[in-house]
């Protein structure tokens, strides 16, 4: 067992309003902008490149999938079609040349808009289903925005096979409470390359809780930035990565205004020959962010030899007039002091397992909120489980 729990600071150099650091390329929407990354460079280098079917090179989009949204009543849903490329709601730029591509390559914007004071008691279902892998590539982008006040769920759902690579953007207004979960339940066969920005309001609280079981390869960037003080972001994710499954998480809180709080809790398994995850968290705390609190976790569990978990918690901090930052990552083994406990009880050791894991997952699943899901999520990591006879 290897575990880091202190607060690390990795180096940033601040000049007037920008920071520049090694993690975080400067965003353009011109494609070229980005040139073609070889694998190297910090934010690629764990990344199989020969995997990404020339995604981040010149592979041609003009895939389609199939999208299909179920809102409750009030909320407002719209395709508009994109007159300006460089039209953001987030003030989000792609950061690489992949969503650079994507951005350029679409033609229009599937919207929600939860309006002001509206309460949810319903999520908004957006089911997207990939058609298969062909020649061409999917590209794809999403708004979501969640008006002053208005409190609510969006649930995104990808399935099916495709290639796909999509930039999601997200707005949390002064006093709104938002939570999205993305749901990656790809075929075996499916590639997935998404970008999601948030942008959180004063007073607002935003959670964001990933899954991700399914897919050869899923790459996700999901970062945070603040629009005024007493913000909050939770960021959770769970994920399980099967033998040749490659699974990486790039996550991004920029702390850019005072008195905000941001907690990332991400948990993994790992199982089979050359499964792979990848955790990068980073932490950026301007100058102006006094008062700020965060924290950022990640905790893998391997089942099986032959497995191979990357965890790099970073925070980059430029005051030191903060409430608290820190953070903590561990991979390891089953905990031999619980499987004894169970066994001890007369549990067998198959069903011991079958419960650390579950216990493992369990207090991430807990927080999204919709039953169906929860239940949809434990029968998955069952049904995982089983592959192995873990």
């Amino acid at each position: 067992m290897t575990a880091t729990d202190s607060p690390a600071v990795a180096g940033a150099i601040e000049t007037t309003d920008k920071v520049l650091s090694h993690l975080h390329p400067e965003g353009s929407f011109q494609v070229e902008d980005h040139p073609v990354p070889s694998g190297r460079e910090e934010i690629w280098r764990f990344t199989p490149m020969r995997r990404l079917r020339d995604l981040h090179k010149e592979a041609p989009f003009g895939a389609s999938i199939d999208v299909e949204v179920g809102a409750p009543e009030g909320v407002q849903t719209e395709r508009v079609e994109i007159t300006d490329k460089t039209a953001t709601i987030a003030g989000y730029q792609p950061t690489d040349r992949i969503t650079a591509r994507a951005w350029d390559a679409v033609s229009y914007i599937d919207r929600v808009v939860l309006p002001s004071d509206v309460v949810l008691d319903e999520p908004v279902v957006i089911t997207a289903t990939g058609n298969g892998v062909g020649e061409q590539a999917a590209a794809a982008r999403l708004q979501i925005v969640a008006q002053k006040f208005s409190r609510g769920t969006v649930v995104l759902d990808f399935k099916g096979s495709a290639v796909l690579a999509d930039a999601i953007e997200i707005v949390v207004e002064d006093g709104a409470h938002l939570t999205v979960v993305t749901l990656d339940d790809w075929a075996d066969d499916a590639l997935h390359h998404s970008a999601q920005h948030a942008t959180v309001g004063r007073d607002a609280t935003f959670r964001h809780i990933t899954v991700t079981f399914g897919g050869d390869l899923v790459r996700a960037n999901t970062s945070v930035s603040y629009a005024g003080p007493g913000g909050e972001a939770e960021l959770l994710g769970v994920y399980f990565a099967d033998a040749g499954q490659h699974i990486e998480h790039r996550l991004f809180v920029d702390h850019d205004a005072p008195k905000t709080k941001s907690n990332v809790d991400y948990k993994g398994a790992l199982q089979g020959k050359d499964a792979h995850t990848v955790w990068i968290g980073d932490i950026l705390i301007r100058k102006v962010a006094e008062g700020i609190e965060t924290y950022e976790a990640n905790r893998n569990l391997v089942l099986t030899d032959g497995c191979r978990a990357d965890s790099v918690p970073n925070l980059e901090i430029e005051t030191g007039d903060i409430e608290g930052a820190g953070h903590a990552s561990t991979t390891g083994r089953f905990d031999d002091e619980q499987l004894f406990y169970l066994q001890a009880r007369g549990i067998p050791a198959e069903e011991a397992r079958r419960l650390v894991v579950r216990g493992f997952f369990a207090d991430i699943i807990r927080k999204i909120g919709i039953k169906d899901i929860e239940e949809k999520l434990i029968a998955a990591v069952e049904e995982e489980l089983a592959r192995s006879n873990a």
